[in-house]
């Protein structure tokens, strides 16, 4: 069975902040008079909307975030990174009291935080699902 983990608030916060990151800059724009906007360089506006692009960016990363689970593997998407890990080479996984974000432990010791698992969204959320990841482990 195909199961996807979401960040709930997280991802909200995230893509609503990019709606109202983009509508206040039309919103400013539109509203300066035409004589100021007309002083604004080409360098200054591509600077200014530059840097708006990083955010959305940014915004769009944290995002994205998700843990998808099968028989056969997680699939863990953190920002623009997204990693295969089989469920012959994981472990366990660790969650204290107090901790962000779940951690996928591997067999090699290596460790992967879970950001879609965000203990913002609700620890009794959370740890339901890694309980459900801890029950696939082989």
């Amino acid at each position: 069975m195909r199961t996807t983990y979401r960040p709930g608030g997280t991802r909200y916060v995230a893509y609503g902040s990019c709606v109202a990151l983009v509508a206040m800059s039309v919103a400013v724009t539109l509203a300066l008079p035409q004589d100021i906007r007309a002083q604004v360089t080409l360098s200054q506006a591509l600077t200014l909307y530059g840097s708006i692009a990083v955010f959305l960016v940014i915004l769009h990363g944290i995002g994205r975030s998700r843990v998808t689970v099968d028989d056969n593997e997680l699939e863990v998407v953190n920002g623009f990174r997204t990693h295969h890990v089989p469920w012959s080479r994981v472990r366990g996984f660790a969650f204290g009291e107090g901790a962000p974000w779940p951690t996928l432990v591997t067999v090699d010791d290596e460790r992967l935080m879970l950001f879609a698992l965000q203990g913002s969204s609700g620890h009794g959320r959370v740890r339901d699902a890694v309980d459900d990841l801890v029950r696939r482990v082989p």
